[in-house]
C-alpha cells in the first residue's frame, strides 16, 4: 500500500474518515460467503415473536448455512455495487473468507455457530484514523472480526490506530426478559450490566456524532465511547420511534454538511438534537416495499444509502420516490439493484466500511 501526500507534504493517513459524506477514497466491502443462520441470540428471542421467527424459518432454517441460492444472489448484488464504486473512483478492499458455522463457546455460554460478515458497519466504527471494534451484544457475532484482521493489521502497520472496546461477557444478566412490561425500567432488551453497542447505532458529522439507544446499544456503551473519544467529540442521542430499534442508519442519515435525511415514521423531527437546528431536514418519502424474503428489516432500509461525496449517493434502484426526491434536493443518485442482499440484514451503508474519506476533523454545528 502506498500513501499519498497531503498539501503540507506529510503522508496522508491510511485510515481517515470523519463524516458520512466527504469524498470516499477507499472502502471495505462485505462477503456473504459461508453465512450461517445462528443469529437468534437472547436479544433476537426477546424482540421477535414466535410467529415472526417461524415465518423467517420458512426461508432460512435455523442452525444451518444460508441456502446457496441466497448467497449467490447476494454476491451478484455486491458485484453490481462494487462495479459502481470502482467506476466512481473508489478503491474497494475485500475481506477474508471465513467459516461461520463452527460451534464456539466462552466459559459462560456456547453457540452453534457465528452469523456472517455481511455488514462491517455493525462491528466497526471509523473515527478519524481509528478503527474501533464495538462490544456487540450478539453472542453469535462474538468473533466476526476475524474476517477483517488481515486488512486491519495492514492498516495498523501503516499508521492507523486499531482499538477495541472491552470485550463483553454477554451473560444472561445483560438481557432483560421483562423489558416490554409496563413497569419495566427500560424500553430496551439490554440492561446496564456492562457496556455494549453496535457501531451502526452511530453516524458521524465531524466533531458531532449522532447515536441512539436501542436493543443492541445501552447507555453504558455510549458512555464508554464518549469517554474513549474525549473532548474533541460530542455524542448526541436521538429518540428512535422504531418498534424494534437497532441501527440508526434506517432512521437518520446525514447526507451533506447541512442536510440530513430522516425517516418520519421512526423520527420526531421536532425532537432532533439542537445540533441539527440550522440544518435542512429532508423528509424521506414512503419507501417502496422490498420483495425479497424473509422480512427481517423495515421497508425503511430504503434510506440505508451510501454517500460517495456531498452529491453522489448510491440508492436502491426500486426506490423511485426517494430517487426523485434526492434529485430535487440537489443530489446525484446512483441507482443499484441491491434487494437480493437484504436477507443478510443490510443495505449499502451496512455492507460497507469507509476507510478513507478526504477531509479533516471540524465542526458542522452552525450557530
Amino acid at each position: 500500500m502506498t500513501q499519498e501526500k497531503t498539501n503540507s507534504g506529510k503522508e496522508a493517513p491510511v485510515v481517515n474518515s470523519f463524516t458520512e459524506w466527504e469524498l470516499l477514497e477507499e472502502v471495505i466491502v462485505s462477503n456473504p460467503e459461508n453465512a450461517f443462520v445462528s443469529f437468534w441470540d437472547p436479544v433476537d428471542k426477546l424482540v421477535y415473536s414466535t410467529t415472526e421467527l417461524a415465518e423467517i424459518e420458512q426461508y432460512l432454517k435455523l442452525y444451518q448455512p444460508y441456502p446457496q441460492t441466497y448467497v449467490e444472489a447476494a454476491s451478484q448484488a455486491m458485484d453490481r455495487f462494487i462495479h459502481i464504486l470502482e467506476a466512481e473512483g473508489v478503491i474497494v478492499r475485500r475481506i477474508e473468507e471465513v467459516e461461520h458455522e463452527r460451534e464456539f463457546a466462552t466459559p459462560d455460554w456456547k453457540t452453534t455457530g457465528g452469523f456472517c460478515a455481511t455488514n462491517p458497519r455493525d462491528p466497526f466504527l471509523i473515527i478519524g484514523d481509528q478503527i474501533i471494534e464495538a462490544p456487540m451484544s450478539s453472542r453469535s457475532r462474538y468473533f466476526e472480526a476475524r474476517a477483517y484482521r488481515s486488512l486491519f493489521k495492514e492498516y495498523a502497520k501503516n499508521g492507523a490506530r486499531w482499538v477495541s472496546a472491552p470485550k463483553p461477557l454477554l451473560l444472561d444478566e445483560l438481557y432483560n426478559p421483562d423489558y416490554a412490561a409496563a413497569d419495566s425500567s427500560t424500553p430496551y432488551v439490554l440492561t446496564e450490566f456492562e457496556p455494549v453497542f453496535d457501531a451502526a447505532d452511530f453516524v458521524r458529522c465531524g466533531r458531532d456524532i449522532i447515536g441512539q439507544l436501542s436493543h443492541v446499544t445501552n447507555q453504558s456503551g455510549v458512555d464508554w465511547l464518549q469517554h474513549h473519544l474525549g473532548d474533541d467529540y460530542q455524542i448526541h442521542l436521538i429518540q428512535s420511534l422504531d418498534p424494534k430499534p437497532a441501527h440508526i442508519d434506517t432512521t437518520l442519515m446525514p447526507l451533506a454538511p447541512d442536510k440530513v435525511l430522516v425517516n418520519p415514521s421512526f423520527t420526531d423531527v421536532n425532537k432532533l438534537p439542537e445540533f441539527f437546528k440550522t440544518w435542512e431536514v429532508l423528509i424521506a418519502p414512503e419507501p417502496v416495499p422490498y420483495k425479497t424474503r424473509p422480512r427481517m428489516m423495515s421497508d425503511w432500509i430504503s434510506i440505508n444509502t451510501l454517500m460517495l461525496d456531498e452529491q453522489r449517493i448510491v440508492v436502491e434502484e426500486r426506490q423511485e420516490p426517494l430517487i426523485r426526491a434526492l434529485k430535487q434536493w440537489g443530489f446525484h443518485p446512483i441507482p443499484c439493484a441491491f434487494e437480493d442482499y437484504y436477507p443478510f440484514i443490510g443495505g449499502f451503508h451496512c455492507a460497507t466500511l469507509d476507510i478513507r474519506r478526504r477531509g479533516e476533523l471540524q465542526s458542522y454545528c452552525f450557530r
